[in-house]
């Protein structure tokens, strides 16, 4: 056979002892989180989770103000978890247990343009207090007019306005990190604010009461200004995080939020019932032009069907009674009548849902170095600070600068390093590219499982695949029948499928087919094996009856001395040249006939291997077939690199070999018999259809099939690992370069917050970049 035929049908269950008992699974439960806003508000959640007894693992995404809880249901539960960081200060939606996942998201969106728009009108109103008076300031500066009393009076009302209205919000989410015992980009913001105000108030007042001189400058606008520019960045960074969080918002929304359900089969007039009603086994109806509720399987009718949003695939299916459909896909020609097989999170689309978020959630080692940083890099800036402000008073003592002087130049530099070493970029660096590649990916039909899989697909050098179900369609067909011992053809075919009736691989599903277009009745298995590699074995009507391939049969020693079964292998080989030969033989009779299935090349195999070609990339190909069949599929695909006959076990072992060499290799399989392979590869990238891809191993998951997607893939990791070493760079180079110019009075508080409130809009506009770069390059 050309692989493995799949799981053993009668699979056996092993005792384990105790000490094999594996530890019980953890639960988990997604939190949105509200009030996060830098990296260190993320080791705050974080560290706050970890403290509720029973809680094993928690990751929080900044870009997505949410966090994933891992915990031990017997210990603990989402409400207590939630409580946990609402007391640590953090106010928490209801655990998304509670509601279904759409309804969760609808309302985390729309927790999140409320807050964008709360952005919006502080960063309004601080403009438009802070930019006429600072325009009136440079028209009276140009115009000689230096020194205008009343020109104090405008900025000192406008700035504590300000104080008050746009920087109420910073005081108020400062006030509350230091109630909790650690501090934030607030604390920061609040503290530079504080220091530029209070520094001119203080001055401008002990003038007027003439208790001494006016100091040279006065930082009234600048700490207004601060206040605007920092909220305007808040205001496009709300911004910039929604458009690339949309994607998951745009996946759940192609489940429709009701169902038509048929009371009975024959029902004239169906129901409309919410969607989280639907349960398995339902009766649905699915008119022309609706989206399809859930999965489930064809009763009556016959549609074209639009998988596009979940397969790719452009062209509409024809869908028929017997046939799989896919929840959220449309529904094109005419009435279809469904039965529900899978609801809520068991679909296809909940699961792929779900994938897209646990990968938005991991992380890289490097961010998570980075998140070390950012849990103790506001105490250190405080301390730099301070250090900066000690350094300017003893710099002002030893130059003989009069007080005012040094106590502005002091003010100067410590509102700047204050507001200019807000961690945020740092939080959102690797959050953002996730966001962005993952939801562009998912709406291609890529789905990455995590991190780690975008790591390891950006080094592969060598990609291998599986022939049946990755190359070819996967659904061959008889080509051609040769019998021998007296048999004719449909006896031979009805005792071949009848051995393989109870297989989920692609040939065995062939014979089936093909008996049943035959109206062949086959023979109830009494006892099935199956052979990874080989083929099955099977007892039926009293014969015992093998189903495998040649070499199978040679090691079985029905070839030795059947010269018989030779001619009958040349002549099926020749009559259907290239095809895979599929044959039968009984304990005591020896070969009884040879089947050829022919299964064609899928139309975008070439272009896929071309393409890999271009990005440097090795193809190869590993099939458990026969030589004639490889030669024929390499030959179509251009892959010039193939071996033939390597069973499951072989493939790991090659896989291995080529790693031994210093190659990172990729094995692209359909799961059915690549567990090995795709475990041992540097990446397991699985191919499989809509319904079933998000359930297969690999960290990589192509729910298409088609094989463009996997350059395709490579090409998105390759482009999302850039984008967030850019991002780690941009923020560390940021901040590694501003602080010391803030330090040494080089930078004015207001360009400090520009500046700060431009790393943060960069961050998340470069990650946006994914959005239009073209992947397999």
């Amino acid at each position: 056979m050309a692989r493995g035929w799949g799981a053993c049908c009668y699979p056996i269950s092993m005792p384990t002892s105790p000490a094999d008992s594996p530890a019980p699974a953890l639960s988990e439960v997604a939190l949105d989180v509200a009030g996060m806003n830098c990296a260190s508000c993320m080791a705050h959640v974080t560290k706050a989770a970890l403290a509720v007894p029973g809680v094993g693992q928690a990751q929080v995404n900044l870009a997505r103000g949410r966090a994933a809880v891992r915990f031990d249901a017997a210990r603990t539960g989402p409400e207590a978890i939630a409580q946990a960081l609402t007391a640590a200060g953090y106010p928490t939606a209801a655990p998304r247990a509670k509601v279904g996942a759409a309804q969760a998201e609808e309302d985390r969106l729309a927790r999140q343009t409320v807050h964008m728009r709360g952005w919006a009108r502080r960063a309004a109103l601080g403009v438009a207090l802070w930019l006429p008076v600072e325009a009136l300031h440079w028209a009276l500066t140009l115009a000689g007019q230096h020194h205008v009393a009343w020109m104090d009076v405008l900025a000192l009302a406008a700035s504590s306005v300000a104080m008050v209205a746009v920087g109420g919000a910073f005081y108020k989410n400062a006030f509350a990190a230091l109630a909790r015992k650690t501090t934030d980009m607030d604390v920061l913001i609040a503290i530079g604010a504080s220091v530029a105000y209070g520094y001119s108030a203080v001055g401008w007042g002990g003038a007027v009461a003439g208790l001494w001189a006016k100091p040279e400058h006065l930082y009234f606008m600048e700490a207004a200004g601060l206040l605007a520019f920092i909220s305007v960045g808040h205001w496009l960074e709300s911004r910039a995080r929604q458009s690339a969080g949309r994607a998951i918002h745009e996946l759940m929304q192609l489940a429709p939020a009701t169902a038509l359900r048929l009371e009975e089969l024959d029902a004239k007039q169906p129901v409309e019932i919410a969607l989280e009603e639907v349960r398995v086994g339902d009766t649905l109806l699915v008119r022309p032009g609706d989206r399809i509720p859930t999965d489930g399987l064809v009763l009556r009718g016959t549609s074209g069907v639009d998988e596009a949003m979940m397969t790719g695939e452009a062209v509409p299916v024809l869908r028929s009674p017997g046939d799989a459909l896919i929840g959220g896909t449309v529904n094109q020609d005419g009435p279809l009548v469904m039965r529900a097989t899978r609801v809520g999170s068991e679909t296809a689309l909940a699961q792929i849902v779900q994938m897209v978020e646990t990968a938005q959630n991991s992380k890289p080692p490097v961010q998570q170095l980075a998140d070390r940083i950012s849990a103790v890099f506001v105490p250190v800036v405080l301390g730099l600070a301070l250090l900066t402000g000690a350094g300017w008073f003893v710099a002002g003592q030893m130059n003989h600068w009069d007080s005012a002087v040094t106590w502005g130049k002091i003010a100067n530099a410590v509102c700047s390093v204050l507001i200019i070493a807000c961690p945020c970029a740092l939080g959102l660096a690797v959050p953002a590219a996730l966001m962005v590649s993952t939801g562009m990916g998912a709406k291609r039909g890529i789905l990455l499982r995590d991190m780690d899989a975008l790591g390891q697909a950006e080094k592969i050098t060598t990609v291998v695949f599986d022939k049946t179900g990755t190359l070819t369609e996967g659904k061959p067909q008889v080509a051609h029948v040769m019998t021998m011992a007296g048999l004719d053809e449909n006896e031979l075919l009805r005792l071949a499928a009848s051995v393989g009736q109870a297989n989920a691989h692609p040939l065995a599903k062939a014979l089936v087919a093909e008996a049943a277009k035959r109206d062949l009745r086959l023979a109830a298995v009494e006892h099935g094996l199956d052979i990874p590699g080989e083929g099955m074995s099977a007892t039926l009507e009293g014969r015992a009856l093998q189903v495998g391939s040649p070499a199978w049969m040679e090691k079985l020693g029905h070839f030795k001395v059947d010269a018989a079964a030779r001619r009958v292998e040349e002549e099926t080989t020749r009559r259907a040249a290239a095809s895979t030969l599929v044959w039968l033989a009984e304990d005591g009779r020896g070969i009884l006939g040879a089947i050829a299935l022919a299964d064609p090349i899928k139309p975008d195999a070439a272009a896929a291997v071309s393409r890999l070609r271009a990005m440097g990339i090795q193809s190869v190909l590993l099939t458990g077939d026969h030589a004639g069949a490889a030669a024929r599929i390499a030959k179509e695909a251009g892959i010039t690199e193939f071996h033939a006959g390597v069973k499951p076990a072989d493939k790991k072992r090659w896989i291995e070999a080529r790693q031994a060499k210093g190659e990172k290799v990729a094995m692209v399989g359909d799961g059915i018999n690549d567990a090995p392979a795709l475990a041992q590869a540097d990446l397991g990238i699985a191919i499989g259809s809509g319904a079933d891809a998000a359930k297969e191993t690999g960290g990589v998951v192509l729910v298409g099939g088609s094989p463009l997607l996997v350059p395709a893939a490579i090409g998105l990791s390759r482009a999302t690992m850039r984008a967030v070493r850019q991002n780690l760079f941009l923020a560390f180079a940021y901040n590694a370069l501003a602080i010391p110019l803030a330090a040494l009075g080089l930078l004015n508080p207001l360009v400090a917050a520009a500046c700060m409130a431009l790393s943060d809009v960069t961050v998340i506009g470069n990650a946006l970049r994914l959005r239009w770069k073209k992947l397999d390059d």
